[in-house]
């Protein structure tokens, strides 16, 4: 006999989110400024051909296993929700996912709403080795689009993915940029007002670059650096007219990045930096890829010829040069670096 656990759910009006119009994928997180044995030259994460491949994670607490699949309402992350109501609703949604699993899989169907809901469900149960522990993830250099509407399998491993039952992949590009993890969930939702929204943006960083192009071109240059993913192959020599139009190509969400809004954000933040910033960027991401400065074992950066410890990120190695007590490394790397734009 299963044992009865008794939950009452009280009903909650959830708002109606905007209509979707676009799409959920598994994206490869590539990063330029960051060493991956050569593969970020050409935005790989692992090897043309080959993949990674991740189970379901689980937890065991006395005796008993728990997977991280975001389907579990007896999780510590639901019972520590301390409004009432979002606990509430998190619980019905749960409860309605396994419902239409149960339904489509085991052909049992059960109402969410039923206050032994989970001792009649048969096949879902949160520790169920035998379901959960068969859920993966094949993670390799292309994107996933997943369908959790119309593909109960990607389903899984949305409500998963979320509730970091994966460890290789970040819910977002914000955390995968954080945490450099190799692939991260892309949400491209979409309501009018968001289109909107977007549009303005993007028209606002194209009148930026206009400008920045008219009356700063070695600026644009800089930022062209840091946020191209090929910008090492910029040089002196590089048209100005090139520069252009793949910076125009980066905004409008045509590059390794087809996030609009992003790109949009992301160019106007960096036209807001000083060009000493720009530069010093520019230099430590060309300077990297030129294996001037290099990743040590102990995962700190150092500048190869006198191994001289930078830093652990971009961030740190830009407040490194920034010191005017570093001037001479300062020096060092950027009559190495220019030496490569002057080609």
């Amino acid at each position: 006999m299963k044992k009865s656990v008794k939950t009452k759910v009280r009903k909650v009006e959830v708002e109606k989110k905007p209509v979707s119009v676009g799409k959920i994928s598994i994206k490869p997180y590539t990063d330029p400024n960051s060493e991956n044995m050569g593969l970020e030259k050409y935005n790989y994460v692992v090897f043309p051909n080959t993949f990674q491949i991740e189970t379901l994670a689980a937890v065991e607490v006395n005796g008993k296993t728990r997977y991280l699949n975001g389907l579990n309402e007896f999780a510590p992350e639901i019972k520590q929700i301390q409004d009432e109501e979002k606990r509430a609703s998190k619980i019905k949604s749960i409860r309605e996912t396994i419902a239409t699993l149960e339904r489509e899989r085991a052909f049992n169907h059960i109402k969410p709403e039923d206050e032994d809901f989970w001792s009649k469900v048969e096949m879902f149960n949160p520790d169920n080795s035998k379901i959960w522990g068969k859920v993966l993830l094949k993670l390799g250099n292309d994107i996933q689009q997943l369908d959790p509407k119309n593909n109960l399998d990607h389903l899984i491993l949305l409500h998963a993915i979320e509730n970091g039952g994966f460890s290789l992949v970040a819910t977002s590009f914000e955390e995968a940029k954080r945490t450099k993890q190799k692939w991260y969930l892309d949400r491209q939702v979409d309501s009018i007002s968001t289109k909107t929204s977007v549009t303005k943006l993007r028209n606002k960083a194209l009148a930026l670059m206009q400008e920045l192009s008219e009356e700063e071109p070695r600026k644009l240059f800089y930022i062209a650096k840091n946020l191209n993913a090929k910008g090492v192959q910029y040089s002196n020599r590089t048209l100005a007219d090139v520069i252009y139009n793949d910076m125009d190509i980066y905004i409008n969400g045509l590059g390794y990045d087809n996030n609009k809004k992003r790109c949009a954000n992301t160019f106007i933040e960096h036209a807001s930096h000083s060009i000493e910033d720009l530069k010093i960027k520019a230099i430590i991401k060309d300077a990297a890829f030129y294996k001037f400065i290099i990743t040590k074992p102990d995962g700190m950066l150092h500048e190869a010829s006198q191994n001289v410890m930078l830093g652990r990120n971009v961030s740190d190695v830009l407040e490194y040069l920034k010191n005017p007590a570093n001037d001479d490394m300062l020096d060092i790397l950027m009559a190495k670096v220019e030496q490569t734009w002057s080609k």
